[in-house]
């Protein structure tokens, strides 16, 4: 017998599976901070050595990291919030395109001022993604039917905006120039080491944990994901909850797509292919449930920094580029199956 509870003590065997499944679920929760430090101490371990410098650790390569994940990481903090709610979004990248097209040609050629176009682009970006949302939730669509759809919809928009051209950014005053001021998004502050787009992450981020955190809202979503129908009878407005998560990543993708814009200096239809994997690759590995219900965002913005780190960790060493998508690919398997075996083991549906 127990003596905590006076109910019959588990046999040796169940205890120890018991214990492995309750180890899995830490690990499972915890997977992209462990994964981090993975990636970190293989970082060290495996990095080229220049000068005596070990390049992973270099403070101009932590720069281009951190550089690197920030239109992306963007995206992931919207992208949770579907996932949360057991949908997908494979828009985005299309949709990031789209929205840097836009800034383009709307200072450019069309000789807009900053403010119009920022909130116009991400108005425009919100719209798009409630849009997806709202035929998702009416029509009773697969949201993975849907924002595919949106996909080739958001790239043929770009590519008729653009006529398949780069729209170059050059600054100065009057048409056909950009307001200098908008080049500080390609900028680094701080002794030349954090870039602008990295500050705009991180706000992102910190603006994304709150919400989700704090808010009658976030626990909206959590409950929706958790239990649709549960949610419903509960007076929860599911159709609106949905709708603005859509709402939320198609804004993130418009943001992403300012700050692409502002660190190149172009719009192109062209770019933004494949950040959907990423994105959806840093929401799993942070450990957000694909099964809806469970997430959390400061595992998204760990799970973003883990895959910018292992991509330059690959790149220092001169590994080629297709081997980092598989990378990407195997990641997301990885932490999807491990998910599911900690969920079946819960009793959840399988």
């Amino acid at each position: 017998m127990s003596e905590s509870t006076g109910q019959p003590a588990a046999p040796p065997a169940v205890a120890k599976r018991r214990q492995r499944i309750d180890l899995l679920a830490v690990a499972v929760r915890f997977q992209s901070l462990i994964g981090l430090a993975l990636v970190s101490v293989g970082g060290i371990i495996f990095s080229p050595v220049r000068h005596g410098q070990i390049l992973f650790l270099a403070p101009d390569n932590i720069a281009n990291i951190i550089r690197a994940i920030s239109e992306t990481g963007i995206i992931a903090v919207g992208m949770t919030f579907v996932i949360i709610t057991a949908g997908i979004d494979l828009s985005v990248g299309a949709l990031l395109s789209l929205s840097s097209v836009m800034t383009a040609t709307m200072m450019v050629s069309v000789g807009w001022g900053l403010l119009p176009t920022l909130l116009t682009v991400m108005l425009a970006g919100a719209a798009f993604g409630a849009a997806q949302g709202l035929i998702s939730t009416r029509f009773r669509l697969e949201p993975f039917i849907v924002t595919l759809a949106g996909l080739q919809v958001a790239r043929g928009l770009a590519l008729v905006v653009s006529g398949n051209q780069y729209i170059n950014i050059s600054y100065g005053e009057g048409l056909g120039l950009a307001p200098p001021i908008f080049a500080v998004l390609g900028e680094r502050l701080f002794d030349n080491t954090v870039p602008v787009a990295t500050l705009v992450f991180v706000a992102f981020a910190v603006v994304g944990t709150i919400v989700l955190n704090t808010t009658r809202f976030g626990r909206y979503v959590f409950a929706v994901g958790g239990n649709e129908r549960a949610a419903r009878l509960s007076g929860v407005p599911v159709s609106l909850i949905k709708v603005s998560v859509y709402a939320i990543t198609g804004l993130a993708s418009a943001t992403a797509g300012i700050v692409h814009a502002g660190q190149f200096n172009f719009g192109s239809a062209n770019d933004g292919t494949g950040y959907e994997l990423t994105a959806i690759a840093a929401v799993v590995i942070g450990g957000t449930s694909l099964f809806g219900g469970s997430g959390s965002m400061i595992g998204t913005v760990a799970g973003a920094v883990m895959l910018g780190a292992l991509a330059n960790l690959l790149q220092l060493n001169n590994i080629n580029a297709a081997l980092q998508l598989l990378a990407t690919g195997a990641i997301i398997v990885l932490a999807a199956v491990l998910q599911s075996l900690v969920r079946r083991h819960e009793g959840g549906p399988r």
